[in-house]
């Protein structure tokens, strides 16, 4: 009696922990296998974040076969027909596409990003409004994080339309109000001569600082705008140090920033 019990007690309770146990091994020795060969790939740049990209799916893939292949084998241990469970895979696919289409839905459009290239780990994008990092790319999910460090999760199937800013360099663009009563020839050459300084000290840029000239006749100031090339990541800081640069360097010359005033007549 006791050899019955303690038959079934390792065959329907300890094996299964076990054939767990070897899948959670097999899974953390395969990925980070994965991990050193893809570590190893001397890549940089764009190419780096392709390669990091296929390394988070690779482990994506390894995850759900290596979870069907040990519930099978457990299904085994409780004498389920997995061989007739097979046989009746076709079946079986039709009725989870069913059942499941919107996660099959997720796993293609997932499929789609990576081989689109559509974006990338360490890419900045904008998906329905949020603009973040991506951070992770599954099989079924995206992560992106805003400069908050909010994380948004978006199901792959809800991703139709992408703003991705890190396939060209982004465009940091400020407006610098001056005085009406400035000369314009003057307030060039001091913003020529400031940009010439701050060309080297900024290591984001991506190009050369452009002054784009007159943009608009406000009540109280002209505003000029200027535009810098940099890494999408660094767009908002690159603005706020322009600013501040700029700024500065005017003031040295003399040059001022207005501030609204109004005019009074009386009669």
């Amino acid at each position: 009696m006791h050899s019955y019990i303690e038959t079934d007690l390792f065959q329907y309770i300890i094996l299964p922990i076990i054939y767990l146990l070897i899948g959670v091994g097999c899974y953390a020795i395969l990925s980070n296998l994965i991990d050193k060969i893809f570590r190893n790939q001397k890549t940089h740049g764009k190419e780096k974040k392709k390669v990091e990209t296929l390394r988070v799916i690779l482990k994506n893939i390894l995850k759900y076969f290596i979870i069907l292949f040990v519930v099978l084998i457990i299904l085994t241990t409780y004498h389920v027909d997995v061989k007739s469970i097979l046989a009746g895979l076709g079946i079986g696919v039709a009725i989870a596409g069913l059942a499941f289409q919107d996660i099959l839905k997720d796993i293609l459009a997932g499929i789609s990003i990576l081989i689109e290239e559509q974006f990338e780990i360490g890419d900045v994008v904008e998906i329905d409004g949020f603009r973040g990092e991506v951070i992770f790319i599954g099989l079924k999910t995206t992560r992106l994080k805003d400069y908050t460090g909010a994380v948004k999760i978006i199901s792959n199937r809800n991703i139709t339309e992408v703003i991705n800013y890190s396939m060209n360099p982004t465009l940091a663009i400020v407006d610098i109000p001056i005085r009406y009563e400035s000369n314009l020839e003057q307030v060039e050459e001091v913003l020529q001569k400031t940009i010439q300084k701050l060309q080297d000290t900024y290591q984001n840029l991506k190009g050369k600082i452009e002054i784009w000239g007159v943009d608009s006749l406000d009540e109280s100031s002209i505003l000029y705008k200027v535009a810098a090339p940099t890494k999408a990541e660094y767009q908002f800081q690159m603005q706020r140090q322009l600013k501040k640069d700029l700024k500065e360097g005017l003031e040295q010359e003399g040059f001022t920033i207005p501030y609204p005033q109004v005019e009074v007549h009386h009669e």
